[in-house]
């Protein structure tokens, strides 16, 4: 184990959880409170809880030791004996984890009231390998407030059929890439579901994109339920409000392994897969060239070429040319993001 101090296991040796909430800390000592309250006020019945500290320096991990004393039998702490960083404690805890399903909290961010019995529900009524949920965003201090309406702070992660069971992978997938949040904590799934090839890539930024593609085409059912269960904390160190070079460099690749992986499977054939995957190789990419264009300070030279090594990461990335993208963009009425894809595309030839 991956770990040099492990508490007893939350819900006891005699009850098997049918989930596992699985909660990263790493420098969170002023959120991790109201993160862990939120879960454990939900009530336990075989809820395993799982807290992993990833070398805090502040005082996060003996916080975690405070509150498994607050709540006595109920979360089990790990720590790691060097800092690995989100995707290496996240990985950590799903092999470490006795849960049927398994959803990842970030510990700056929350559950809303009753989300744990909402999906209780779906799961013993639909039994669906992934649940898809929404979620709601609320403002750290001293992030910029702009005009936002409580609707407005609903987010939907999903485009498709709502509160049933479905079974078209493809389908599915192509709804998710629409939308395009493909965060770890707004997708609940089975355990099994995470298999050896199935992981978070350590050292890397924006690294949900990829693994929660991979969970789920290995699932055979879903369930999308269009409720707010995660609230998610807008803070300025968050990694969007603090982007810089490395972190777009690793949103540009994040997609790229999807090719190799998907090869072969016959409903990675699908034509709406196909675009929407390829349109979120698209946003990748366009993310990518705006902050060279808008943000780095880059001499144009070499903006020029990083620029070019966005563009392979399209390439290698989409299952469709830049050509087809700009075609199906027509085609579906998309005129407007046709023509910014091409500016920007052009924009990377220069």
């Amino acid at each position: 184990m991956n770990s040099v101090y492990e508490a007893e296991v939350a819900t006891g040796a005699d009850v098997a959880p049918w989930l596992s909430i699985l909660i990263p800390v790493y420098n969170v000592q002023n959120y991790l409170e109201e993160c862990v309250e939120s879960v454990m006020c939900q009530g336990g019945g075989a809820v395993e809880v799982i807290l992993l500290d990833d070398c805090s320096t502040d005082g996060s991990f003996a916080l975690m030791k405070s509150l498994a004393q607050r709540w006595p039998g109920r979360l089990t702490l790990m720590q790691h004996a060097t800092n690995r960083g989100l995707s290496a404690a996240r990985n950590t805890m799903i092999d470490a984890a006795h849960g049927e399903y398994l959803w990842f909290l970030d510990s700056d961010d929350k559950l809303m009231p009753e989300a744990v019995k909402e999906l209780r529900d779906i799961v013993v009524t639909h039994a669906p390998d992934v649940v898809l949920c929404d979620f709601k965003t609320f403002r750290d201090e001293g992030v910029a407030v702009g005009k936002s309406t409580e609707h407005e702070s609903h987010k939907h992660t999903f485009s498709g059929p709502q509160y049933q069971l479905m079974h078209e992978r493809a389908s599915v997938m192509a709804g998710m890439l629409l939308v395009g949040l493909l965060h770890a904590w707004s997708k609940v799934s089975r355990r099994s579901l995470w298999t050896s090839h199935v992981r978070f890539p350590e050292g890397k930024y924006f690294e949900d994109m990829l693994p929660i593609l991979l969970m789920a085409a290995e699932a055979d059912s879903f369930f999308y339920q269009p409720c707010p269960w995660v609230a998610y904390r807008q803070r300025e160190s968050s990694i969007m409000n603090s982007m810089n070079l490395t972190k777009i460099h690793d949103y540009s690749a994040a997609l790229v392994p999807l090719r190799s992986a998907f090869s072969g499977k016959a409903w990675a054939e699908d034509a709406e897969l196909r675009f929407m995957w390829a349109h979120q190789c698209a946003r990748n990419f366009m993310a990518g060239v705006r902050y060279l264009a808008r943000k780095s300070g880059l001499p144009s030279q070499e903006a020029s070429l990083i620029a070019a090594n966005f563009r392979a990461d399209f390439e290698a990335a989409s299952p469709l040319s830049a050509s087809q993208l700009r075609r199906e963009y027509l085609r579906r009425g998309w005129f407007g993001r046709c023509l910014k894809f091409h500016r920007w595309f052009r924009y990377s030839q220069k």
